[in-house]
């Protein structure tokens, strides 16, 4: 499958069980004042979980365009994005724990073609109801881990100060032999455990979906007052996902991200693969352009503060390295094209500003302070 198919599989499993599809919403988060840009898929939903607005239906799902600013500097490794799609599905006073947990394992199984063999889960240590569950759903004992709150409680602070919250329970997938673990005997989800022989982290495991249980809301005061009805808010990483069913080594191996690094091979002159300078600059430049399309089209424009920071952040950045490959001739609009010509189907608001993306990351060339003009030519 590509991913435009998988994308479109995950939503269509969901529609086939009374969920009712929902466009991305804007990168610009609308009426809340907590974030500076949207980063999961419930944060449209934010409402619905709260009791302050009714759903059009008590089960929806959705592909949500998502950003976190945390990893900015960690972009060209093989795991760090900005800019990502999540994958979710909601429940607002429906389906809870038990029915999560069975659709999260069967769309996987079913719809995917996942072998629920390679799936390993985790939960709350203090949700000993998530723990039986994922018995019931065909998880063995031997493959549910239990971890505290850093790794299995979802919400605010990753929200802003407040909102909706409540612990969940992950799926982890298994590569087993077929990538480098640590070969340690506590090597399990969430492994970070160095290979003694080859020195790397262990990458056996990856999470791919998280299913948050939506109980408390939390106040600023850190106060955690039960919600007026359960909910369900998850995600799943679509990059991930990709990952998996296309069996590719990483993110930039998938048909999302191998387009983009063939586009910066051909302007640079370059083989991605010819050093691991080079492969690293390479992913920052298609990355960060990938990032600065999707966020100029939902309208941030460059500055020096708030939103317009953190593109001028994602420009600069590409390119800095992109100076590392010799390119001096404009790229950055080059990207966004093919961004859109990739992408532009599931999220049509890519064709219908393409002419304001190129606009703008012109005119962020042409007025890029403290950088040289060699440097400003994107």
């Amino acid at each position: 499958m590509n991913s435009n198919e998988i994308r479109e599989r995950f939503l269509s499993y969901f529609e086939s069980q009374g969920h009712s599809r929902v466009a991305s919403s804007s990168l610009i988060p609308v009426g809340d004042p907590t974030l500076l840009l949207t980063n999961a898929g419930m944060v449209q939903f934010k409402p619905y979980f709260s009791g302050e607005a009714t759903p059009p239906n008590r089960r929806l799902t959705s592909s949500q365009k998502s950003f976190r600013t945390v990893d900015i500097d960690e972009v060209g490794d093989a795991t760090h994005l900005t800019m990502f799609e999540m994958l979710g599905n909601f429940s607002f006073g429906d389906y809870f724990k038990d029915g999560a947990m069975e659709f999260a394992v069967d769309c996987l199984e079913s719809a995917m073609g996942l072998p629920r063999e390679n799936f390993s889960a985790t939960v709350h240590e203090g949700d000993d109801e998530a723990y039986d569950l994922w018995q019931k759903h065909g998880i063995p004992t031997e493959r549910i881990y239990r971890f505290g709150d850093a790794d299995n409680w979802w919400g605010p602070p990753i929200h802003g100060d407040e909102g909706p919250c409540g612990p969940c329970a992950e799926l982890h997938y298994d590569f087993g032999d077929a990538r480098p673990g640590c070969g340690l005997d506590d090597c399990g989800p969430n492994c970070e455990n160095v290979n003694p022989d080859t020195g790397l982290v262990c990458q056996r495991y990856v999470e791919l979906w998280n299913l948050v249980f939506m109980q408390f809301y939390r106040n600023p005061d850190g106060s955690l007052p039960p919600l007026p009805q359960t909910g369900i808010d998850t995600g799943m990483g679509f990059e991930r996902l990709v990952v998996v069913l296309q069996d590719a080594e990483d993110i930039y191996g998938t048909d999302l991200f191998l387009p983009l690094i063939r586009k910066v091979e051909a302007i640079a002159g370059h083989d991605s693969e010819e050093s691991a300078e080079v492969r690293q600059a390479m992913r920052v430049v298609a990355e960060h352009g990938r990032s600065s399309a999707f966020l100029i089209a939902d309208g941030v424009v460059p500055s020096n503060d708030g939103r317009g920071y953190v593109l001028r952040r994602l420009v600069r950045r590409a390119i800095r390295h992109a100076r590392r490959l010799g390119m001096d001739e404009p790229f950055l609009g080059d990207i966004a094209d093919a961004v859109t010509d990739i992408m532009g189907d599931a999220y049509p608001e890519l064709r219908n500003n393409r002419d304001f993306v190129q606009t703008v990351i012109k005119l962020e060339k042409n007025d890029s302070v403290g950088l040289s003009r060699t440097a400003t030519r994107c």
